[in-house]
């Protein structure tokens, strides 16, 4: 019996991945995706039940170390101040991400040419600016035209009212004559394409029960099965095979009854973020490869770079229901996005104004700060607090360092053997200079709207590794990139990447928006190409 051969094996169902298959779909070519976790059941999500802030932080906690799910594998971030935070699914990371969704700006692409630090991408901003178009209509963004800090683009969806706390918080900048904007969330605030708007329950970061929140799991994968894809659950890669002619055969993984099989491809598309694709990499090891699948320049896994992240938060005489509404998603100020070199760094940062924290948060939070004391006081401090708080996170563009990587770990591994990755990651002084002064701004702008007290918050924050990149950079030159400019390895013709880890430069926004459209762009190449894709 001959053996099963598919025409494109992609490795991950989350953002880049979705994307990706919804793009190939319409070639009518057999598209299988393999992912290591399962479909989640949104009954199930903490939101459904009253206890939801504790049910929130074990089975939706960001940290697979401490979820601990049997789709999670362990990482081992004891050599980085930041810990990686990630999610195992259908959907990945998107079923618990903010939604927060600005795109990168043009000059996030020319970094090397405007400011002398890092390289300059392949591609461009404007390339990629009908990608991200589509990407808006595919997920369902909801935005207001008009922003200066970028290119103009129309969102399909009106804007998430901004509320009290938005108003509050926006005269503040005024005051300081800062920029503000609403941000472009995936969210949506009408009903679309079969799903029902935001309701305002919060908790958008444990999992959206209501479906407002564009997880691809929902905005993408319904379609692309339908146009023919196949989704495997429950099926993890242990490695990618190759012939003697450095081409990819297929993948061997262990299938859900934790059978080891091997599955042949044509085509081999790699979607596992920034961390996920080079440990896979890594191990795929051959007499090919020693060294790594796709490694001969020897960057798989380095120049990692995770945004580093600050944060402030003010407390308000009057309320301001900021308890209500999208978790993550409010306004941003790009005010210091731009390199300005006497602020002491090159590059800059986006500050991200979300909402306060929920009631039990409020109160442990409260309480370990010395703030909401135990006794008879505790009620009156906490009404103080609760509703009345305004957040303001600072994302801090990462440079990439080579020092910076991820590699296999020597003594843990997942639950069937493979290895954990290990992080090796320092904060750069320029990073750190910049999230001084984004805190400082930060607080700044809590004063100048009103707030009464003031809380600045240690950086970078232990658990905020959401943002995984730069891993398998892409580049024109063999030697100094893993990728060539339009995905496709350069030592393994058949071979693609489509996810974070193609990175040259971070930018200093939430990167989900910009990953989706770079692998729409990708996939866009190779159909453009698919008489001539492996010359």
């Amino acid at each position: 019996m001959a053996e099963d051969v598919v025409d494109v094996l992609i490795i991950g169902a989350g953002a880049s991945g979705a994307a990706v298959a919804w793009s190939l779909a319409d070639t009518g070519m057999r598209i299988v995706c393999m992912e290591q976790g399962d479909w989640m059941n949104p009954a199930t999500y903490p939101s459904n039940f009253q206890d939801w802030e504790v049910h929130g932080g074990e089975t939706s906690s960001a940290s697979p170390n401490h979820r601990n799910r049997a789709a999670d594998y362990p990482i081992n971030d004891s050599e980085s101040p930041i810990a990686i935070v990630n999610f195992n699914a259908v959907g990945g990371s998107t079923i618990l991400y903010s939604a927060h969704f600005p795109r990168f700006h043009p000059s996030d692409f020319r970094v090397r040419t405007l400011d002398g630090v890092a390289d300059d991408w392949p591609i461009d901003y404007f390339q990629l600016e009908p990608f991200f178009a589509q990407n808006d209509r595919n997920m369902g963004v909801s935005g207001l035209t008009g922003d200066p800090a970028i290119p103009e683009h129309q969102p399909p969806l009106p804007p998430i009212p901004m509320g009290k706390m938005g108003e509050t918080i926006a005269r503040g900048f005024n005051k300081l004559g800062w920029h503000w904007w609403p941000s472009d969330s995936a969210i949506i605030t009408e009903p679309y394409q079969g799903r029902g708007q935001c309701l305002n329950l919060g908790p958008c970061n444990t999992g959206c029960a209501q479906g407002a929140k564009s997880s691809v799991d929902i905005a993408y994968w319904p379609v692309a099965q339908r146009m023919g894809v196949e989704v495997r659950p429950n099926c993890r890669v242990n490695q990618v095979t190759v012939d003697e002619n450095d081409m990819a055969t297929g993948v061997e993984y262990w299938d859900g009854n934790g059978i080891l099989q091997h599955q042949r491809a044509e085509v081999v598309i790699m979607a596992c973020n920034g961390v996920g694709t080079p440990r896979l990499l890594l191990h795929s090891q051959s007499a090919r490869f020693p060294n790594g699948l796709a490694n001969r320049s020897g960057l798989v896994g380095k120049n990692l770079m995770l945004h580093p992240w600050g944060h402030a938060a003010g407390i308000f005489p009057e309320p301001l229901d900021s308890h209500v509404g999208p978790q993550g998603c409010c306004l941003l100020s790009q005010e210091f996005y731009e390199t300005d070199t006497s602020r002491g760094f090159v590059r800059g940062y986006n500050l991200q104004i979300t909402r306060g924290s929920p009631p039990v948060a409020t109160a442990r939070n409260g309480v370990a700060s010395g703030t909401i004391p135990w006794g008879a006081a505790h009620h009156d401090e906490f009404e103080k607090r609760y509703g009345r708080s305004i957040s303001i996170g600072v994302c801090a563009e990462d440079l990439p360092e080579e020092h910076n990587r991820v590699v296999l770990d020597d003594e843990r591994c997942d639950s069937n053997g493979i290895p954990a990755p290990k992080i090796i990651y320092r904060t750069s002084e320029n990073s750190l200079n910049m999230l001084a002064h984004g805190t400082a701004r930060a607080a700044e702008a809590l004063h100048a709207a009103g707030a009464i007290e003031v809380h600045e918050t240690n950086y970078p924050i232990r658990y905020a590794g959401w943002h995984l990149l730069g891993t398998a950079r892409m580049g024109s030159d063999p030697e100094q990139s893993v990728v060539n400019e339009w995905g496709r390895s350069h030592d393994v013709r058949n071979l693609f990447i489509v996810d974070g880890s193609v990175f040259v430069t971070s930018g200093g926004v939430n990167p989900t928006t910009t990953i989706q459209a770079v692998a729409l762009y990708i996939a866009d190449a190779m159909k453009q190409r698919l008489a001539t894709l492996f010359d």
